[in-house]
């Protein structure tokens, strides 16, 4: 039966470009799109930019720019990523279009008249310095269920506990460092822990196949109460105060949507602004109970999708979610998180320019990803060894092998006279298509592409068995040589079917070399027979190593850490000089003296130490500095030092750290082992500026 699926990615925050993270998902939902497409189902696969929220407004302002002009430049650029890596979306909108300011006013509505949508008066922290209530990313502080220090005003990053900025210990703006205090302020609310909502939840969470196991595990704890009742479901704040770039509450005068609520509508304002381009129906589209509306997410957003999203699609009376397919982070080396300053990011843009082939990621990252929610690592030996060993040597030498002697001796035509053994094989690769496609529909990518690479070594082994280079030197062999080298090029063909979902543009390719129409599963049914190919032009490069090693920027140190620089006090350092920059470029890198307040252990970690340092600011900062090997905290506490002060803050696994320290090392760790933290001489103090 022919299925109606509507496909979305989670909408990436439109203030900054793409990161590989963006990519993983993309792919992984594509390759799953495509599957659908060949198997000959309606897919309208579409995304956008999540382009609201305060966090947009801020960078504008300090852009000199208005919110719209800040997101268009950053829709700008997509274009280029999406083409590169083959990414099929139907269509691509913003949360700005006119088509989500009318959804989101619409459910809103619809959900008040519910009698789901209630307001009362809150104390909201508001920040005495910018003067203006603080968004929730914008307060930080110690989480109120673990401890964990430096958490966001909304949920918590180590023990993905959710809660109201107000419950944080120890809060700070994250804007000026000043103490919050708490103001007054009627917001609106979504009621759902409203009995009806947690009945209609429990229900649509435990439909089985609509969850993987272990989302369903997490949300039944966000479900429990504890003994005093404290825990469960939590009426979910939708309001936020003027100045916020996004979209009006209906009748109440400087409010806005909070950008979480208006964020998941965009999917279906995505969906009706490409209906609209293409004279579709989209109230009947979505009315229909045979479409099915599917969600690829990471991880760290499941509360807002499992819950809030189905709930408020629910009681406005559309269609819920049938699947939402939740999966990790990308690492790097073995679980590390990327780093662009550690030399283990990875740039897409910087991967297409630099002339990788966008189809070796691809094939990586399906050969890495499955159902489950497990983080995806990226090792560049293995990269290398995984595209070079299968793709290169296993699937396309198949028809490097073959295909020459079918041109020069042969015409370039196969023949339909199979013979036993290749029949055989042939007959072993067709039937393996309804498992193919099954693991695909499954998303376990992991385990499909090494069924097909058995395949591929089943093939191989064929080629090797008749070699059909010797084939061609013996006299009256040429029905046997065009034989088994038809033999290889439909195998090759079967293969391509099988591959195509991950690599789209290769499979393109070899259409065109094999002279055949767009191939779709229901093809592996049939065979080639006597037909005539196209020339043969070889398909696919062997990765360079060169290539790869240019993706990563190069390490400022093997001693650095997430937190930590490497200065090379001179050449016999091991590093040469890095390129000359000028007085301006300097001039940006604001170096403050801290004092290091407090030095502990980071539990679970052999490299860092979690640094509290005195900057001058009225307020301490963290920062995790990968110097455990040289210090013991209790040697540090009391130092001053020298940090860069103006770093973006970084997320890690262990909390954020708001800014690097500065030490010195050698390149060959191993030949000079040591880390030397700089120490300011008597006399400066915190906050001084280093010029």
């Amino acid at each position: 039966m022919t299925r109606k699926l509507f496909v979305t990615t989670a909408l990436p925050y439109a203030n900054a470009p793409f990161h590989v993270g963006h990519m993983m998902e993309y792919i992984q939902a594509d390759i799953w799109v495509r599957t659908q497409r060949m198997q000959g189902h309606e897919v309208h696969f579409v995304c956008a930019d999540d382009a609201h929220g305060a966090p947009i407004m801020i960078a504008a302002e300090k852009a000199g720019k208005t919110p719209q002009q800040f997101v268009a430049e950053i829709a700008a650029g997509r274009q280029q990523y999406l083409d590169g890596f083959q990414i099929s979306f139907d269509n691509w909108h913003s949360t700005d279009g006119p088509e989500n300011h009318q959804l989101a006013q619409d459910i809103y509505r619809a959900l008040r008249k519910e009698g789901l949508i209630f307001v009362r008066e809150i104390e909201q922290f508001f920040d005495p310095v910018k003067s203006m209530f603080l968004p929730d990313r914008y307060i930080k502080g110690e989480c109120p269920k673990c401890g964990a220090k430096d958490q966001y005003g909304d949920s918590c990053e180590v023990c993905g506990a959710v809660y109201s900025p107000t419950e944080l210990k120890n809060p700070y703006s994250a804007l000026s460092g000043a103490t919050p205090v708490l103001k007054k302020s009627e917001h609106h609310f979504f009621q759902l822990s409203s009995p009806r909502c947690i009945e209609f939840l429990q229900a649509w969470t435990n439909t089985p196949g609509r969850l993987q196991p272990e989302v369903l595990n997490k949300i039944k704890e966000w479900f429990t109460t504890d003994e005093d009742g404290a825990g469960g479901l939590a009426d979910w704040d939708i309001s936020r105060d003027a100045p916020y770039f996004g979209i009006e509450i209906p009748d109440a005068p400087g409010k806005y949507f909070y950008v979480w609520l208006d964020a998941p509508i965009g999917y279906l304002a995505s969906l009706k602004n490409y209906f609209g381009k293409k004279r579709l129906d989209f109230d009947a589209f979505m009315d229909d109970p045979k479409v099915e509306q599917v969600h690829f997410i990471g991880k760290d957003i499941t509360y807002f999708h499992t819950l809030f999203w189905p709930a408020m699609l629910h009681f406005s009376g559309r269609k819920v979610p049938n699947h939402v397919f939740v999966h990790g982070f990308l690492t790097v080396n073995g679980g590390e998180k990327m780093s662009k300053s550690r030399g283990t990011g990875i740039s897409p843009l910087k991967y297409l320019e630099l002339g990788l082939n966008p189809e070796w990621l691809r094939y990586y990252l399906a050969a890495k990803l499955n159902a489950k929610v497990e983080d995806v690592d990226f090792t560049p030996e293995d990269f290398m060894a995984r595209v070079n060993s299968d793709l290169v040597g296993k699937y396309i030498n198949i028809a490097s092998r073959a295909a020459g002697f079918i041109a020069k001796r042969f015409g370039g035509r196969l023949t339909d006279a199979i013979a036993a053994d290749g029949d055989a094989l042939l007959l072993g690769l067709r039937a393996a298509s309804a498992e193919v496609q099954r693991l695909y529909n499954e998303r376990d990518y992991g385990k499909a592409l090494r069924e097909i690479m058995l395949l591929a070594d089943r093939v191989n082994e064929y080629v090797d068995q008749n070699k059909p280079w010797e084939l061609a030197k013996q006299p009256d062999s040429d029905a046997r040589l065009q034989d088994v080298c038809s033999v290889c090029i439909e195998a090759f063909r079967l293969l391509t079917i099988y591959l195509k979902p991950v690599l789209p543009a290769l499979a393109a390719k070899v259409e065109a070399f094999l002279q055949v129409a767009p191939l779709k599963f229901a093809d592996a049914d049939a065979r080639l027979g006597a037909h005539a190919i196209g020339a043969y032009q070889h398909l696919m490069q062997r990765v360079d190593a060169k290539l790869l090693d240019a993706l990563f920027e190069p390490p400022a140190a093997a001693a650095a850490s997430a937190a930590t620089a490497s200065i090379e006090v001179d050449l016999p350092g091991g590093e040469a000089l890095a390129q000359t920059i000028t007085i301006e470029d300097f001039a940006k890198i604001d170096l403050r003296i801290a004092r290091i307040v407090n030095a502990e252990h980071v539990e679970g970690s052999d490299k860092l130490l979690r640094l509290t340092l005195d900057v001058g600011e009225g307020r301490h900062r963290n920062v995790f500095s990968g110097i455990k090997s040289a210090y013991a905290p209790a040697d540090l506490i009391g130092k001053l030092t020298v940090m860069v002060a103006n770093l973006a803050p970084r997320k890690m696994k262990f909390g954020v750290s708001e800014g690097m320290v500065l030490a010195a090392s050698h390149a060959n760790e191993k030949a000079h082992p040591g880390i030397y933290v700089l120490e300011p001489v008597p006399g400066a103090q915190a906050g001084m500026r280093v010029r």
